[in-house]
Order: structure tokens, then sequence, then C-alpha cells
């Protein structure tokens, strides 16, 4: 399956122009259909117009899957996935490495609904475990988690799943299905923001999800009420980006690769956060589970640089909000991604205030390296 992802990306779930020919799937705008002597009655709350099921067949298809569905955004993929599995008197497991947004729905939403919640201390097996209630329904893991690429032993978690009959959620978003697969080491769900790595261009605003049939219907019922749909001009944006996933995300693990190296060896890096290096404590783990590392990276500076100035400083490298476009982008998460959290939650994570997440893009890495490069001399 690895060898044909490229295949994968350019022509599943395509919808063929069988009026003029078109090289690429037509756009269907329409938001009524005819519902008579038809075998599904088409509709965009439905998820099945042409356009939104190219990119639910896509999706699974990368991910191995039986069947996929596409959302407005990120975030409507995690709550609705969230919410179709949990009511009041449920309780959930998530990893204590999560996006921020998802931490904020989950301690902001959760006691509304009387949902009951916990994060793990850490993400070795014995964190989540012990964290299991006889009330647990989900466990929610992400991995490479955002900022701080801590890796989770997806086959481990998922066994542990299985064998109390919960359900296995992961965000994939850092890795991409182009290096990871978590439905091949028995995680139930796959979740990303299609925003990132699918859409790839900084210009789509997307969330995805892959599982098995019954899962995924059992998802698009609770997202039919929740109206999170994806439009259709947006779902044929994300196809065209899909077509170059591979090719893209192998550009960026190149970079990023070299680009950690060259940080983790530079005098004024404390330290770097990257899962492809091998002092990374889970480096094993990774190996074990991910075709390649990603673009993301985060690092942190010493104590005598303003890492707002640093920004400022670079030249190609954008200061930009969200990552995963062909563009080299940086941020501070406890400005941005990870704001919602208090100071103090932030350091329980480790995720310190001058912490820098970099998203390494295709330009050329002697070009990406030479901008760190002049910003890390600019301020000595």
């Amino acid at each position: 399956m690895k060898n044909n992802k490229n295949t994968i990306c350019v022509h599943t779930g395509e919808v063929k122009d069988e009026q003029f020919g078109g090289a690429v799937s037509p756009i269907y705008m329409a938001t009524s259909y005819n519902y008579l002597d038809v075998d599904q009655k088409r509709y965009p709350r439905n998820f099945n117009t042409p356009n939104q099921e190219v990119i639910g067949k896509k999706i699974a298809a990368l991910e191995n899957a039986e069947a996929g569905l596409a959302f407005a955004s990120g975030m409507a993929a995690i709550s609705t996935a969230l919410f179709a599995f949990l009511e009041s008197g449920d309780h959930v497991v998530l990893a204590n490495q999560i996006y921020g947004g998802s931490f904020n729905l989950v301690s902001q939403e959760f006691d509304k609904y009387g949902i009951s919640y916990d994060f793990t201390n850490g993400v070795e097996l014995k964190d989540f475990k012990e964290k299991i209630k006889t009330n647990t329904k989900v466990i929610y893991i992400e991995t490479p988690s955002n900022p701080l690429l801590t890796i989770t032993d997806i086959a481990a978690v998922a066994e542990l799943a299985k064998s109390k009959n919960i359900v296995s959620m992961i965000d994939n978003t850092f890795a991409s299905p182009i290096n990871q697969t978590p439905i091949d080491l028995g995680i139930d769900i796959v979740i990303h923001s299609a925003t990132k790595y699918l859409g790839g261009h900084s210009d789509i605003f997307a969330g995805v999800v892959a599982s098995n049939k019954e899962y995924i219907h059992k998802i698009a019922l609770k997202g039919k009420n929740f109206g999170g749909n994806i439009s259709e001009f947006m779902s044929y944006l994300l196809e065209r980006s899909i077509k170059t996933l591979g090719v893209r995300v192998e550009k960026h693990n190149e970079n990023a690769q070299f680009i950690a190296e060259f940080l983790e060896n530079h005098p004024s890096v404390v330290k770097v956060y990257y899962p492809g290096i091998k002092s990374h404590p889970n480096y094993e783990i990774a190996k074990k589970q991910m075709h390649g590392y990603g673009g993301m990276l985060s690092f942190e500076l010493n104590e005598e640089f303003d890492v707002v100035e640093f920004q400022k400083t670079l030249k190609m490298i954008k200061p930009s909000l969200s990552l995963a476009g062909v563009e080299s982008t940086i941020l501070l998460p406890s400005l941005t991604s990870h704001s919602p959290m208090t100071k103090e939650e932030r350091q329980a994570l480790g995720i310190s205030e001058s912490l820098l997440r970099l998203s390494v893009g295709i330009e050329n890495k002697e070009d990406i390296k030479a901008d760190l490069e002049q910003a890390l001399n600019n301020q000595l």
C-alpha cells in the first residue's frame, strides 16, 4: 500500500467528467438534487454530494479504512467523532499532549454534557491504563503531538482499547497518511485537520475522518445534526491538493530531518523536538510505526534570545498561525495554538513560553537553513 500512495492520491474517488472528458473532477455546486427513483437522496448535509464523496473515498483509501467523511474544519471532524461515541455519564481518556483546540473543546464543553474526562500524565501505556474507568468509552491520542512531537505507541494503545471494548481515536494530522496509517496498527478512528498536510497550500479549511463503515455511519448521523459539512468548492480544492500529498510529504520529511539535525548541533539551540533524531526519547517507537517523520519540529533557544524578535528577523520563513503549507512557517504555541491553556497548564506539559514550532516547507533545504542561521546570528 505504501508504494502506491501517490496513485491513490491522484486517482481514487475522482468523479469522471462524462460530458467533456476533463482531466479533473467537475464541481457540482448544487444544493438540491432529484429524490425520486434514486439510490440515495443527495444533500450537502448528508455527506453524499459528488465532491464530498470524492474526499471520503480518497481518505479511506489512504488510511486503509472502509469509509471516510469530510468536514468543514478539523475541529468539526474531532467534535463530531467524539460526540458520536460519548453521551452523558460516559468517560473519555485523552493523551496529555494534544492540539490546543482539542484540549479547549474537552475542558470547556464536556462538563456541560455530563461527560467526564481524564488527561494522562504521560504517553506511556501505563498512563492510559491508570486513567481507564468502568464507564470509559473512548481513548483519544495524537501522535506525533502538537507542539512537542511526542510519540505514543499506537499499537499498544489500540490493543489496550480493544481489550476493554473502548473505541480508540487518533489525530493523525502531523504524520499524514503518507507517514503513518494507524488503522493498520489497530486504531478504530483516524482524524485529520485537512487544513494542514492534506490541503498543504494554506488556502483550505477542512477536516476528515476515516474508519470502518459502521463507525462512519454513526459519525455521519451525528454530523447531520451538527451540520459541520464541507462545501463543494472546498471539496474540489482539497481533492486537487491531495493529488500531490505524497510528493509534498516526501520533501517535507527530507527537509525537516535536515533542519532538525542542523538545529540540534547549533550552539544557540537548547533543545530540538523531532521524532526523526536519535536524541528523541521515543525515536525507536517512531521508527517502528512511521514511514517518515514529518515536516514539523519544535525547538528552544538560549535564554539570551528574544523569541519574538527572532521570528521578526527571519527573511523567508513566515511567522504564521497555521502549519503544513508548502512554505516554511514558525510560531510560538504559547501565543497561538496553546494559548487557551493557562501558563501553568502549558508548563506542566513541558511547553515553555519560548518554545518555537517550525513547519518546514518544501523550499530548498539550504535556503531554509540559511534563513535560520542568519536569524540565529542576528541577535548574538
